[in-house]
């Protein structure tokens, strides 16, 4: 008998363009229906300046204690800078990885990665053995332009010298006023999925500020961060999923199933 969980299931994917793929096949295979709503896309930076300070960081890499990647994003196009200058990857650089999915990548080129197994927020990478003594020693964080610097403060103030690779920029893609919210209507969409708290940020100003759009309908988060960011915005049904990579929400899709009623909108 096949698996029909998430029969009732109708989900709004709210990542970058060409980051689903799995996760839509894998609702689908259960049953659910999966929209693609990227509320965040990603552009490589390309700037001559910034490319050859990028450049300088991979070609010193030996010279690093750790590399530490915050995203998927941060790792698949972190990967492609070592890839074309190190045809072997340094030897003793230590990979810590931000989540599940962000390991995965890091591990598709065999590099072995450490991660906290107790979530997936800066706080969780920080309390690793591995980072709490790091005096004298240099860091390398791969990452998008911007963003939270407590991971950098945090490590700096334990005496390391931290270099970040800013790969990427962040963009919000423009709908028209209210096409968010029509489709999220036109859809019946009873679950949202967001990987971040910026795309959280970019839904709640899509939907003009109005939670009242959301009612009844459940909110995927990555980490309990960003859960308690989407509750002090007044969203009522927020579901911590201890990560953004397909496992951790297909997990959350199964458990809150039972629960979702369809969206009569």
């Amino acid at each position: 008998m096949s698996d029909k969980a998430l029969s009732d299931i109708n989900v709004l994917l709210t990542r970058p363009v060409a980051q689903s793929a799995a996760l839509v096949a894998a609702i689908h295979a259960l049953g659910g229906h999966a929209c693609e709503l990227p509320l965040i896309e990603i552009e490589p930076v390309t700037a001559p300046d910034v490319c050859e300070r990028i450049k300088a960081c991979i070609l010193n890499l030996d010279h690093y204690y750790a590399a530490i990647f915050i995203s998927t994003n941060a790792a698949k196009i972190g990967m492609q800078w070592i890839d074309r200058f190190w045809p072997q990857l340094p030897e003793g650089l230590s990979a810590y990885a931000v989540g599940p999915g962000t390991a995965q990548v890091l591990r598709n080129f065999d590099w072995p990665v450490v991660m906290s197994d107790r979530g997936v927020t800066s706080e969780d990478l920080l309390a690793l053995t591995g980072l709490k003594q790091v005096d004298g020693k240099k860091i390398a964080l791969f990452r998008g332009v911007g963003g939270r610097e407590l991971l950098a403060e945090t490590l700096r103030a334990r005496g390391a010298t931290v270099d970040y690779l800013e790969l990427y920029h962040r963009h919000t893609p423009d709908y028209s006023r209210d096409f968010v919210g029509d489709l999220i209507r036109d859809q019946r969409i009873n679950v949202v999925v967001v990987s971040s708290a910026q795309i959280l940020e970019v839904l709640l100003h899509s939907l003009h500020q109005d939670v009242s759009q959301l009612d009844n309908i459940a909110l995927i988060v990555p980490s309990e961060r960003v859960r308690q960011q989407a509750l002090d915005a007044g969203l009522t049904i927020v579901i911590n999923a201890g990560g953004a990579d397909e496992m951790s929400v297909i997990r959350s899709l199964r458990a809150i199933a039972p629960t979702i009623k369809p969206n009569m909108n």
